[in-house]
């Protein structure tokens, strides 16, 4: 069998492929895609061979993935991963899709592989992806992330977005630090992160940190009608909000 993977997060990405072999080593995983744009090339090169069996993340790093179906009018049967709630996706058991919640589990994995063999051998026709695009974007509340894949050494973790205080960029690389304190690597840039948070819960006040409302401690005007920041959990170095985002991190705060 061969399977191609599109996700935008390499842990991601990463874990899926281990599991994926651990099910079946003789699986041939023909690539890691992470955007739209590379995948509708990808699978639109007829050099490429073709998968059996595609992993699709809902949501990459530069639009919906329904963005590829649509574009190329895939056949290909393929099993849905996301982090986003269950409750938004009825509608994928609706049309004989199975889809996998983030972190994925290994049992979970098996049995969607299992079910796409068994329908792969009933030869199920090709569910409507436009229906099930409208169905999924009626279904869906906002659209934020609601947990994040993260890392410290070889130990991966599922973290909430109600667990974590504060983003932050050191030597070229993003952490998440959580209300416990737990300081973890993840994939995404800053920019990445701050279109898939919600705006009303978290703000980014300067280049390497964007915060959490309820992180807040303290707010002090210092010189120059500077704004210095503490934060839950403390922070190694002083916090100030950035210049440029002054009157919009006031006006977040008075929402």
């Amino acid at each position: 069998m061969n399977v191609l993977i599109i996700e935008d997060e390499s842990l991601s990405a990463n874990r899926l492929e281990s599991l994926v072999n651990r099910y079946d080593p003789k699986i041939r995983v023909l690539g890691k895609l992470s955007s739209v744009r590379e995948s509708i090339q990808w699978l639109g090169d007829n050099a490429n061979p073709r998968p059996d069996l595609i992993f699709m993340d809902l949501h990459l790093e530069d639009d919906l993935a329904f963005k590829i179906i649509e574009e190329l009018k895939l056949t290909i049967p393929i099993i849905f991963t996301t982090a986003y709630s269950e409750y938004t996706l009825k509608a994928f058991k609706a049309n004989s899709i199975d889809y996998l919640l983030k972190p994925i589990d290994k049992s979970e994995l098996t049995a969607a592989i299992d079910k796409f063999v068994a329908l792969h051998k009933k030869d199920t026709p090709v569910p409507d992806f436009a229906a099930l695009m409208a169905m999924y974007q009626a279904g869906n509340d906002d659209g934020y992330k609601e947990r994040f894949l993260a890392s410290a050494g070889p130990k991966l973790f599922s973290i909430r977005t109600t667990e974590i205080a504060y983003f932050t960029i050191e030597q070229k690389a993003t952490f998440l630090r959580t209300y416990d304190g737990q300081h973890l690597a993840m994939d995404y840039s800053l920019d990445r992160l701050a279109q898939m948070l919600d705006p009303r819960e978290f703000f980014r006040i300067n280049r390497s940190l964007i915060i959490a409302l309820n992180s807040i401690r303290s707010i002090y005007t210092v010189s120059a009608g500077r704004l210095k920041l503490e934060l839950t959990p403390a922070t190694s170095q002083e916090v100030f909000v950035s210049g440029d985002r002054m009157a919009d991190f006031k006006q977040w705060l008075g929402k």
